[in-house]
């Protein structure tokens, strides 16, 4: 079965249905819930995740938005098609080789390393700024995709 590793941004299109990528992060969780894909995300990524949907949550009025935000990460962590990886010695000296090159986000260089140990294509929402320089190199090291390519 393919498997991708999801970057925040992909998530949090997916809960942002006025977003400009939220048609395909839809498609792509439908294939996930159905599982037709199977997901794998860092443990990390579920901290970014509760911390960015809160802030989403508050700006649109929601009362409590923590508790929204709360469930979305529960939720992701117990859908049975996501696999979350916790932190193995290998995960992290992977990520911090990436961060060292590359000089990346740590979260951004978590889920390439997922995807380097996991043989599998990670998926951002856009080229990030700090990506633009070095996409090339990104790009011949390892298996990305960008919602942004698909409009």
């Amino acid at each position: 079965m393919t498997r991708v590793c999801l970057d925040t941004s992909v998530i949090i299109e997916y809960i942002d249905r006025g977003g400009k990528y939220h048609q395909y992060s839809s498609q792509l969780f439908n294939l996930i819930i159905k599982g037709n894909l199977r997901a794998i995300i860092p443990h990390v990524i579920l901290a970014e995740t509760y911390y960015v949907a809160s802030r989403i949550y508050e700006k649109l009025g929601l009362e409590n938005p923590d508790l929204y935000a709360n469930k979305l990460v529960e939720w992701l962590y117990r859908l049975p098609t996501i696999q979350v990886i916790g932190e193995p010695l290998d995960l992290a000296l992977e990520a911090g080789k990436i961060k060292l090159k590359y000089r990346l986000a740590l979260t951004d260089c978590y889920i390439l390393a997922v995807s380097k140990l996991y043989n599998c294509k990670v998926i951002f929402r856009e080229r990030e700024k700090e990506m633009i320089n070095i996409i090339k190199e990104l790009e011949k090291e390892f298996k990305i995709m960008f919602l942004e390519d698909y409009i």
